[in-house]
């Protein structure tokens, strides 16, 4: 028999799906919820590598744009010197008109002083309650304000009268300036037409530094004579060196090593442009000359086209001529320059010489050369230039005052007291590197001492001024361009001056018949201003003015500190290289001593005795394999060198570079002889990991 339901069964069967259905709902929005949640990473995921491709395009794309920027310098700095010819043809020729100056200073401008003081007005007084009866205090007001408006307008014209009588006198002065200058440029020009040798080679000297065919980079040293009687104009003409063309040809990024990779110029093609470049320069020096003849004074031109550099057959620095022609105005007129093969032009339509390989200074032979004239060389002076040395001291501080003059600046000399250390002042108009400028004057013979370095340093901090000068007749020694090194200070020693001096058409000599020193001073007269670095006196080697250079670092590394007495890369003999076994060099100039306190090594090197051919001093240290067989020179850090005078005072310190893990020998720098005869120091950092004997064979000593 069946039986009827109650009905619980079927409400806990539907309370049981109501259940179920919740839970499946929830278990939707939980799945529902995890795919947008994984919806939103994958579209976050996308949008960051979307915006890190964009990133790393954009910053391919600026340094592709920076190479290429770089190649266009290149390819832009390429033309210029391929193009140096034509732009220099196109600029005006230089004149005596260029000299001279036109009779016209500024006008009188009397600035607030040419305006009338305004007298007060009646009719606003009147209008403020009249001038009748109760009206006295505005009569008051108006006559006191009158009485003031005249005493000042009666200042005015007083004040007016002086600035145009002050006015009026400085443009009298300016005119006679002018006119005198003027004066003197009539002088030279009636000079000129009678073959004048001083008054030719000053004004085609002249000619050549003025011309802005020349970019700014290039040097501008030039030695002239004139011949008068064959009308000839023999000069040298300094060259810019090799590295003149860039040695890149292109700059292109390389994005899988994420750096900028140069393709080098192939040597034949660089060489190539600067013979070009040399050839441009001799043609563009004849043009300037020619085209600056307006007097007629040159018949024909002897240039010759040198460079400053290191002779490969002797070491020395000398003047290597790589060009040579001698052109008569008749067949250099026949020639369209901006339209000719420069080397073409002048080794075939000129019959000059040019070399074939100046990239290795290959010397060609000179034609007539400025001292073959015999007199009115334009250089370092000769017999009709007045000696420095013998010049009065107020002289010599106006000579310098000129040369600055000369060269563009304002400059006055300094009263004769209470100066403050100063003896010419100087004011530089240049926007970005110019500034006011103290200038000190030394007319030495021997090395100015560092402390006057010092002193000029004291004094243009406590001036204020931007820059300080040092000139002197003599020279300087390590001690002073240690210390000048990275501060606003400037050396210039005597043979420096007198080549200025001869580039700005100003003459001085040092000492002697004619010419310099070449870098040694003559000997002192009594009381003749001594270095204050001496420790001993006398001849070369042991008994000659000395300075000891002692050597630092951190680190417990045991180090042998060498020297080599060097021409070049190559040390002068085996027995030019001192350490442990040879202590000292033949002629006993360098030395190795027992270190000072707080040094770990010294040398004791008498820089004026080193021989003649020695160019410089390179000093090394090494790993000393007995004591550390497996050491290197990562330990070798904080190191420097200490520069003491003869007496043991400290002079300055020069830092050096550190050592690095697995190499065991190490260059610290080397001092290198200057042309005037003075020291520098130039940094290291090769270092060698194969210890002092792979170091010494570059330097041209083989180790047994």
């Amino acid at each position: 028999m069946s039986r009827r339901s109650s009905g619980l069964i079927g409400i806990w069967a539907e309370a049981q799906r109501q259940q179920q259905r919740r839970r499946e709902a929830e278990h939707r929005e939980q799945v529902q919820f995890q795919r947008e949640q994984e919806r939103r990473e994958r579209a976050a995921a996308r949008d960051a590598s979307r915006a890190d491709r964009e990133q790393r395009a954009a910053y391919r794309q600026r340094r592709e744009a920076e190479a290429r920027r770089r190649t266009e310098e290149i390819e832009a700095r390429v033309a210029e010197l391929t193009g140096l010819l034509v732009t220099g043809c196109q600029v005006p020729a230089f004149s005596t008109a260029a000299l001279r100056r036109p009779e016209a200073v500024e006008p009188f401008s009397p600035g607030h002083l040419g305006q009338p003081v305004p007298m007060p007005d009646p009719g606003l007084y009147q209008a403020q309650g009249g001038w009748g009866f109760g009206a006295g205090h505005g009569r008051e007001q108006y006559e006191h304000d009158l009485r003031t408006a005249q005493a000042a307008e009666a200042t005015r014209v007083q004040q007016l009268a002086a600035y145009r009588g002050q006015y009026e006198q400085w443009a009298a002065g300016q005119l006679a300036e002018i006119r005198e200058h003027n004066a003197g440029v009539e002088e030279m020009v009636t000079a000129l037409r009678t073959g004048d040798p001083d008054a030719v080679v000053d004004y085609f000297s002249a000619a050549l530094y003025a011309s802005s065919a020349w970019p700014g980079e290039f040097p501008h040293q030039v030695a002239a004579a004139y011949d008068p009687a064959a009308r000839q104009l023999v000069l040298t003409w300094e060259l810019p060196g090799y590295d003149v063309v860039p040695e890149a040809k292109a700059v292109r990024y390389m994005p899988t090593a994420d750096q900028e990779k140069e393709t080098v110029r192939p040597a034949a093609q660089r060489r190539a442009v600067y013979r070009d470049v040399l050839a441009q320069c001799v043609l563009l020096v004849l043009r300037d000359l020619f085209a600056a003849d307006g007097s007629g004074a040159l018949e024909s031109v002897v240039v010759n086209g040198f460079v400053d550099d290191h002779d490969p057959a002797t070491g020395r620095r000398a003047q290597i001529v790589l060009a040579s022609a001698t052109v008569s105005r008749s067949v250099f007129a026949g020639l369209h320059l901006e339209q000719v093969s420069a080397v073409d032009c002048l080794t075939d339509g000129l019959g000059g010489l040019l070399s074939a390989r100046p990239d290795q200074l290959a010397a060609v032979r000179p034609g007539r050369m400025p001292a073959d004239v015999g007199r009115g060389v334009v250089s370092h002076g000769g017999g009709d230039d007045p000696d420095l040395y013998e010049m009065d001291p107020v002289a010599f501080e106006a000579l310098v005052a000129q040369l600055f003059r000369a060269r563009g600046m304002q400059a006055v000399m300094t009263t004769r007291s209470n100066d403050g250390g100063v003896d010419v002042e100087a004011l530089d108009p240049d926007p970005i590197s110019g500034g006011r400028i103290i200038v000190q004057v030394k007319r030495y013979r021997k090395t100015v001492p560092p402390t006057a370095v010092r002193d000029l340093y004291g004094t243009v901090q406590g001036a204020g001024a931007n820059k300080g000068v040092l000139v002197t007749t003599s020279g300087f020694g390590p001690g002073s361009y240690t210390f000048a090194n990275g501060k606003p200070l400037t050396l210039v020693s005597g043979e420096e001056l007198v080549g200025l001096l001869g580039r700005h058409g100003l003459r001085g000599r040092l000492g002697g018949g004619s010419g310099t020193s070449g870098g040694r001073q003559p000997a002192p007269p009594a009381g003749a201003p001594d270095d204050g670095t001496a420790g001993e006196h006398g001849g070369a080697g042991e008994h000659a003015e000395h300075n000891v250079l002692g050597m630092s670092w951190s680190g417990a590394v045991a180090l042998d500190v060498c020297a080599l007495v060097c021409r070049g890369t190559s040390v002068l003999s085996d027995d030019h290289f001192v350490f442990f076994n040879n202590p000292a060099t033949p002629d006993g100039a360098v030395r190795a001593v027992p270190p000072p306190r707080g040094d770990k090594a010294a040398v004791r090197v008498a820089f004026d005795a080193l021989p003649a051919d020695a160019d410089r001093l390179v000093l090394v240290a090494a790993i000393d394999p007995a004591v550390n067989p497996d050491a290197d020179l990562a330990g070798f850090t904080d190191a420097r060198i200490r520069l003491a005078d003869g007496a043991g005072a400290e002079l300055g310190q020069l830092e050096v570079s550190d050592g690095r893990a697995g190499e065991t020998a190490l260059v610290l720098g080397s001092f290198r002889r200057r042309t005037s005869g003075d020291w520098d120091f130039v940094l290291g950092g090769q270092g060698y990991r194969g210890g002092l004997e792979e170091l010494l064979g570059d330097y041209g000593i083989e180790v047994a």
